[in-house]
């Protein structure tokens, strides 16, 4: 029997489109909700604004904190171990929301939900900076909370209102996303000498994430306009399609909860979730500690706050072409074990001479970084055979892959507290990067997930 084919393939074999995952499969909007859709889709140039705004918000709370760590730290008198839940929180936080994304997107559209998802954002900005320490926690989580709506729901609204064009605003989000974590990491130290400490440096970045939402207020109501108060935006799609043959259902027959489930006993589905949750957790370790692992080093920190900044704006990089060669390959296994070489080159190079090779240590580790999360994206397209499971697929991968990322910081900070020094984490994270390499050549091989 011959593979299924995509509707609208998010990327193919010859690489003509990038990876995009739609949150809302198996959920057919309302006759009302539909038709204000294609209102809206008749201002393109609004819908083009909000998502290059929210895309902005999706990565710059979590950046500009790394720069400012040391100085939250000692403020609350945090040890190394406790100020890492300074970034924990916030990944624990996306993994734990992200499968609500789908629901909350059935109940009251992706529109109104990305806009609740910035004022989230916005609250949990603002929350961070507030006097108590559980505050800072707490609105960590928030933030948390806020960025795993944006990253479950925003590739799905790309694939669905722009389906001829997904190429060209996928790669305009993504790079407004790094974009905006780029601006907010080297702006971290420059706004916290201007406006007088890291509280405030924190604080400015609510403001893009209301000016965001300002941009979704409008969308959002629209796109429930008709509908009667308490009606569900979506209904699940239960029915075969007209097009369902006795070989085998349609891409929308059935509810799906069979396949739900036998993603979780499928080895490879496991690997691609492994190889998503490990890069995230070498991401996310560098976004923690990076900056520190360099002051400590000799590094002014500001310098540092620069060098972190330009590993993040050098992802664009790896993330755009990656993704346009994995297209291209029957196998990505090369390219995974690539991407994870780039990326222990550098950080073996913050073994050796931290300050001294700064610059070329985060060109490494941002190409590596970049191409590394494109390529976890894009398998998980090209290791399903539908659309269905590639949304559940997605689901799975980000809601384990975040908690497996969670951990990183949290034990590199303690593992860093009790040698005094940053050779062993180091040398653990190089250890992380060779499994990243093992995991890439099962994830990468020319299989399909069969659940």
């Amino acid at each position: 029997m011959s593979r299924p084919q995509l509707p609208e393939p998010p990327l193919t074999r010859t690489g003509a489109e990038p990876p995009l995952v739609d949150a809302e499969t198996d959920l057919r909007p309302t006759p009302e909700v539909a038709a204000a859709r294609r209102r809206l889709r008749s201002h393109p140039a609004l819908l083009l604004l909000g998502i290059v705004l929210a895309s902005v918000n999706m990565r710059a709370a979590l950046a500009g904190v790394s720069p400012l760590l040391g100085e939250i730290s000692d403020h609350y008198g945090l040890s190394a171990t406790t100020g890492s839940l300074v970034t924990t929180i916030p990944l624990v936080f996306m993994g734990l929301a992200s499968p609500l994304a789908p629901r909350l997107a059935r109940r009251w559209g992706t529109e109104a939900v990305l806009l609740a998802a910035l004022v989230l954002l916005c609250g949990g900005v603002l929350l961070r900076v507030a006097p108590p320490l559980v505050a800072l926690f707490a609105g960590g989580a928030l933030v948390g909370s806020g960025i795993a709506l944006l990253n479950v729901l925003m590739p799905g609204l790309i694939k669905r209102d722009f389906p001829h064009r997904a190429a060209g605003m996928t790669a305009l989000y993504t790079t407004a996303m790094i974009g905006g974590a780029t601006l907010s990491a080297a702006a971290a130290v420059p706004l916290e000498n201007a406006l007088g400490g890291w509280r405030g440096s924190l604080a400015s970045w609510s403001l893009p994430a209301a000016v965001a939402a300002a941009a979704w207020l409008p969308q959002a109501l629209l796109a429930r306009r008709g509908t009667r108060h308490g009606q569900a935006a979506a209904v699940p799609v239960r029915t075969a399609p007209a097009n369902a043959t006795a070989s085998g259902p349609g891409p929308e027959s059935g509810s799906g909860r069979g396949r739900g489930r036998g993603l979780t006993r499928s080895p490879l589905a496991w690997q691609v979730t492994l190889f998503m949750g490990l890069q995230s957790l070498i991401a996310y370790v560098t976004i923690a500690w990076m900056p520190t692992i360099l002051t400590d080093d000799g590094m002014s920190k500001g310098a540092a706050g620069l060098v972190f900044a330009f590993s993040t704006l050098v992802q664009m990089a790896g993330s755009f072409l990656v993704p346009l060669l994995a297209g291209r390959m029957r196998s990505q296994r090369l390219l995974a074990v690539a991407v994870a070489a780039l990326m222990a080159s550098g950080i073996a190079g913050l073994l050796v001479a931290p300050a001294g090779g700064a610059w070329l240590w985060a060109a490494l580790i941002g190409v590596g970084q970049g191409g590394s999360v494109g390529l976890a994206l894009t398998m998980m397209v090209l290791r399903t055979s539908d659309a269905h499971t590639s949304a559940r697929l997605s689901g799975m991968a980000q809601t384990w892959g975040y908690l497996l990322a969670a951990a990183g910081p949290l034990v590199l900070g303690a593992v860093h507290q009790a040698t005094g020094g940053w050779a062993l984490p180091i040398g653990l994270m190089l250890a992380v990067c060779a499994a990243l390499a093992l995991l890439g050549l099962g994830a990468g091989r020319d299989r399909v997930i069969r659940p």
